[in-house]
């Protein structure tokens, strides 16, 4: 269970770090570039998503014998796709139905795909070969 909690702990850092870039470039595209915010979000996801593989796949998950280093990026990207999925909506629904303001939906929309991603990565990405072929 230690183990656990140190691993959620780096993945709670790494997390920091990429939304961080996530939200910045988030703003500064919507406010510097004039943007439309579901567009600035979903780029700024797809940078911050690089900026997270780097530093997840380094600190935080220990690698699969069985994945190369491309079917771990390719694996990475998928589940990353569906946590962009859930971002997008989430960033959709508060700005576009609800109007709240983006910046606090990005917040929430963070919250939630983080549930997804540690959870996904864990599984698919650390997970036991067989559990996860």
């Amino acid at each position: 269970m230690g183990a656990l909690i140190k691993q959620m702990g780096k993945f709670g850092v790494v997390g920091v770090i990429a939304f961080l870039v996530d939200y910045l470039l988030m703003i500064a595209l919507k406010e510097l570039a004039g943007m439309d915010a579901v567009v600035a979000a979903g780029i700024s996801f797809v940078v911050s998503l690089v900026v997270n593989y780097l530093l997840s796949m380094s600190f935080v998950f220990e690698r699969r014998d069985d994945l190369s280093r491309r079917r771990e990026f390719v694996l990475f990207v998928a589940l990353s796709c569906v946590g962009l999925a859930i971002n997008e909506a989430c960033m959709w629904l508060g700005t576009e139905l609800v109007g709240v303001d983006y910046r606090l939906v990005k917040i929430a929309a963070t919250a939630v795909v983080m549930v997804w991603n540690f959870w996904s990565r864990k599984h698919w990405l650390e997970g036991d070969a067989k559990a996860a072929a």
